[in-house]
């Protein structure tokens, strides 16, 4: 006998049905109907209230990127719905799974500009794989069902469903079936042999092969495919900064981030190899600097899930269409086993000059100020290279990239395309969340966290535990960074005149202190590591550092500078 239960159940019951335990929202009045639902199922899934709805995406996503899962979060109509764009976006761009569930006004009301009302899905077309206006309850479950297939199925990436009110109060006689497939959406699993067979051709032949790996392998699960890869054919292996953590850090064939300010070896030797093998990445404009001098003396091999993204920026010579997974089992059986130490000897050789002139003076300085890096390298030693490291958009950023050390795949999260300032702490909330065994340090810097910093009340409200690190610089320091090498050091309204982070983080419960001098680093943070709540350091950094190598724009990757 089938059960009559309202639209709103139903959103409810389809949610759990989709495995979802945990998804983060804020409410309004289009939305209403539905949470009065979730008051009745809070045994089975979890509401967390945030303080601001883009606050709710960041934390669907960091969710997502620590847990391997899809994403959920809800809003209200209007201002609600729009207020989880930015989220969407960079969801988008970095291909992360997350359904979008938001409210909207009455069907007759539609168009009539009536309070609330936002065309959503024409906002959110150009930035979800998928929308879709619910007008009806027992449209309700197909809805939410295709939403969850699209968003983790192929490339993932963020949907959206937007729910009239009546279909809201509306009932539906309650089945509910999975999506198993989408007529003309089929995303590809497994390569063409050809295709394969093709690139084991050229990867054997060559005298200097190189790989570029990108989030991709994070997002088949194919990491360990990936290190027997590298390991048999003896490849040095550099990754993106969504990349990062797929292989080992220390693992001796990881030769270090390629891009603008990635690693001197990957980036001065990407124009020297005859192969290049492409693993889920797309050659972003900030790995690959000026385009037409982009390894143009390689043969370039393409392995992605994303056709659009086959040949878009980079000419291709093998294009592998596909899950990289799947493309890496078949290509690990008819690659030799090779070693190429005199090639690897070359990225040793620039390593060198690196240390000498970058990462010594980073990590070990010997002049007065704070620097960002020497934090990184004691948040290393004190969680034993194994934090799930959550990072902000800026110097910050790419300094905690370049010298995070990671044992163990999902240990990175941070805004790769979009570059969305204010993402980390949100961010760092839904990782703890979705992995919340792991010790979970979220690394942001002046300027980004006052964008966010009201989600300080989501972390007193639920007593999540997160490890909040502030580098202040008192600038925005990339742009000032940029201002400095470009525009003369017209340092023009990138000064920051800063609060007392200490106290306003008090102020929400959570206990912090604040590091000016070396000397007190060490046992700050061991005090930050070894607290069982959430905790925050401020550390007050040199105000004028800068993060080298650094590309400048317009540059080639040959091109790149030690100062």
């Amino acid at each position: 006998m089938s059960q009559k239960i309202t639209g709103a159940t139903a959103v409810v019951k389809s949610l759990i049905e989709e495995g979802v335990d945990i998804i983060y929202g804020y409410p309004g009045g289009a939305i209403m109907p539905v949470y009065d639902a979730f008051y009745h199922f809070q045994d089975e899934i979890k509401h967390v209230l945030t303080r601001h709805e883009q606050g709710a995406t960041h934390m669907a996503q960091g969710y997502a990127r620590a847990s391997g899962k899809v994403g959920a979060c809800i809003a209200t109509s209007g201002p609600g719905a729009t207020n989880l764009i930015t989220g969407i976006a960079d969801a988008m761009i970095d291909s992360t799974p997350m359904v979008c569930i938001t409210g909207q006004v009455t069907e007759h009301l539609l168009g009539t500009d009536a309070f609330q009302e936002t065309d959503v899905i024409g906002i959110s077309m150009p930035i979800t794989k998928w929308n879709i206006q619910v007008t009806r309850a027992e449209d309700i479950p197909g809805a939410i069902a295709k939403a969850f297939y699209i968003a983790k199925s192929g490339r993932p990436g963020p949907v959206l469903v937007d729910i009239t009110k009546n279909a809201q109060f509306g009932e539906l006689d309650w089945k509910y079936e999975k999506c198993t497939g989408v007529r003309s959406y089929v995303p590809p699993v497994k390569p063409t042999q050809e295709s394969v067979e093709k690139a084991a051709e050229l990867l054997n032949s060559a005298k200097k092969p190189y790989i570029i790996f990108g989030q991709g392998v994070l997002l088949s699960g194919a990491e360990k495919e990936l290190q027997t890869l590298v390991e048999k054919t003896g490849i040095p292996a550099a990754w993106t900064i969504l990349g990062l953590s797929a292989l080992p850090t220390d693992h001796p064939l990881n030769v270090g981030m390629v891009g603008m300010h990635g690693n001197y070896s990957p980036n001065i030797l990407t124009n020297q190899c005859d192969v290049l093998l492409a693993i889920g990445m797309r050659f972003d404009d900030r790995v690959t600097g000026r385009l037409e001098d982009y390894a143009t003396q390689a043969k370039i091999i393409h392995i992605d899930i994303d056709s659009a993204e086959i040949g878009k920026n980079v000419p291709t010579d093998v294009a592998i269409h596909g899950d990289a997974k799947a493309a890496m089992e078949m290509l690990i059986p008819l690659v030799k086993e090779n070693s190429h130490k005199e090639w690897l000897s070359q990225f040793h050789k620039l390593d060198e000059e690196e240390h000498a002139q970058v990462i010594n003076g980073d990590l070990y300085p010997e002049k007065p100020g704070l620097t960002m890096g020497e934090v990184i390298r004691r948040i290393n030693e004190a969680t034993g290279d194994d934090a799930l490291l959550v990072t902000d958009v800026g110097q910050h950023q790419m300094v905690a990239i370049r010298y995070a050390k990671f044992k163990r795949p999902l240990s990175n999260v941070t805004s790769g395309g979009l570059g969305t300032m204010g993402f980390c702490l949100p961010a760092a909330i839904g990782a703890k969340m979705g992995a919340p065994e792991r010790e979970v340090v979220a690394v942001i810097g002046d300027a980004g966290f006052q964008m966010t910093l009201q989600e300080l009340g989501t972390i007193l409200q639920t007593g999540v535990a997160v490890k909040i690190v502030i580098l202040n610089n008192e600038f925005l320091g990339m742009v000032r960074q940029w201002q400095q090498l470009f525009f003369d050091r017209r340092y023009a309204s990138t000064e920051m005149i800063n609060p007392d982070f200490i106290t306003i983080a008090s102020g929400y419960g959570v206990k912090g202190e604040k590091v000016t001098e070396r000397g007190d680093l060490d046992a700050a943070v061991k005090r930050l590591i070894d607290s069982k709540e959430s905790y925050l350091l401020e550390v007050l950094v040199e105000k004028e550092g800068n993060v080298f190598p650094m590309i400048p724009q317009g540059a080639s990757v040959a091109e790149v500078r030690l100062k």
